[in-house]
């Protein structure tokens, strides 16, 4: 009995050191409302894209499943696909300073120019406000807001959950699906999976 007892406070203690636990918020409810200043220092909010179909992108660009896409082009491709068709796609970066992935706002054109990203937006949430609000765990973790302002989808950008770039080869991309429903008025087939990739570097001071 005592054991069992101290392994119950011992696995309490490991859970307090990881930080507060992420609650996801729903699908089919109103998407959580945030602000956050992007790479121009500019403070955007979800309110700005009202009306707007919008993709939230979570990233880091030192983690080998976020270079697979970028590397790739995938990523890239997604963004203009989407962005042709009027969706907004932002980018977010939670990673907190002295973490791998964390970018100032310079850094962070510097990033999206290198890579030729063509996302509408990089938003900047080095506290990881807006990353615990939507619960994100993972680089990438992608979700997907319909005009309606409700959350449609979230989860994995695909079905491969590799850093092996050859995986998008046989990839069934749950977003572009999700984005096809959304222009076609179709309730997402696929409303949730399950995200991978390396985990967001939040600060556990925050």
């Amino acid at each position: 009995m005592m054991f069992d007892r101290r392994l119950l406070l011992t696995l309490a203690a490991a859970s307090a050191l990881a930080g507060p636990a992420l609650a996801a918020p729903v699908v089919g409810q109103p998407a959580p409302a945030f602000s956050a200043v992007d790479a121009d220092g500019r403070t955007r909010s979800l309110a700005d894209f009202k009306g707007k179909t919008v993709v939230l992108e979570w990233t880091n660009n030192g983690c080998p499943y976020v270079q697979k896409h970028y590397n790739s082009g995938n990523m890239q491709g997604l963004q203009k696909q989407a962005t042709a068709d009027g969706v907004v796609w932002l980018t977010l970066i939670s990673s907190a300073p002295g973490f791998q992935g964390y970018l100032t706002g310079p850094q962070a054109r510097q990033w999206k120019a290198k890579v030729g990203a063509a996302s509408s937006d990089v938003l900047l949430d080095p506290k990881g406000t807006v990353g615990r609000a939507y619960g994100a765990r993972a680089t990438p973790h992608m979700f997907v807001i319909d005009r309606a302002g409700k959350l449609v989808y979230m989860g994995g950008i695909d079905d491969q959950p590799t850093p092996d770039p050859d995986s998008l080869k046989v990839a069934k991309n749950y977003v572009t699906a999700a984005l096809a429903d959304v222009k076609a008025g179709r309730a997402v087939a696929r409303a949730a999976t399950a995200p991978y990739g390396c985990s967001v570097k939040y600060s556990s001071a925050d």
